[in-house]
């Protein structure tokens, strides 16, 4: 199971994917799941090491986490079982230390890896990312080209996605609920 949680800053998108984290490790089996925080962050600065320091308060102490900038496939490789579920906060900061990376190549090469290792992946993962292209055209080609490669990226991910929500101030919209197996009539 995939499900991609979009959102814009401080609409509530990391709470609603902890929470399904929390409603998925008790409900889906009769023994606790493997929880992962994958933490693709950086402190650059004062108010992103606050911004980390603020979601690090609020995870449930049993929580593993893995702290991985940019390689994030080999994240999702590595813990491929059923009985995981990995939580990837947040895509968004991703793709900046992707498009800023010394290695003009990167992006395309770790996209694809991610992308494939998505579709094969035994785990339940719960992506988020900030919804940014609802605004007006950014000035600057990096930060229109940030844009833009948000958005493809989330194009993808919501066609390979079982489930896509959109939080705005605290509410969540379900964009792609998973399908539902037709029940059988009993004869």
């Amino acid at each position: 199971m995939i499900e991609l949680i979009l959102g814009g800053a401080r609409s509530g998108k990391s709470r609603l994917a902890e929470s399904r984290v929390a409603s998925i490790s008790h409900t889906e089996s009769s023994h606790l799941k493997k929880i992962i925080y994958i933490a693709t962050a950086t402190a650059h600065d004062e108010e992103m090491a606050e911004r980390i320091k603020h979601h690090q308060q609020r995870r449930a102490a049993h929580w593993q986490l893995i702290e991985e900038p940019v390689k994030l496939a080999e994240i999702l490789q590595a813990n491929n079982q059923p009985d995981t579920i990995l939580l990837i906060e947040c895509l968004t900061l991703w793709l900046t230390n992707l498009l800023c990376h010394s290695d003009p190549d990167i992006f395309a090469a770790e996209k694809h890896k991610f992308i494939q290792q998505l579709q094969q992946s035994r785990a339940d993962i719960i992506i988020v990312s900030n919804e940014t292209g609802m605004g007006v055209v950014p000035m600057g080609e990096l930060s229109r080209r940030y844009v833009d490669e948000a958005g493809f990226l989330h194009q993808q991910l919501a066609r390979i996605s079982d489930r896509v929500t959109l939080v705005v101030a605290g509410l969540e919209q379900t964009l792609k609920e998973p399908e539902q197996k037709p029940e059988q009539e009993n004869d």
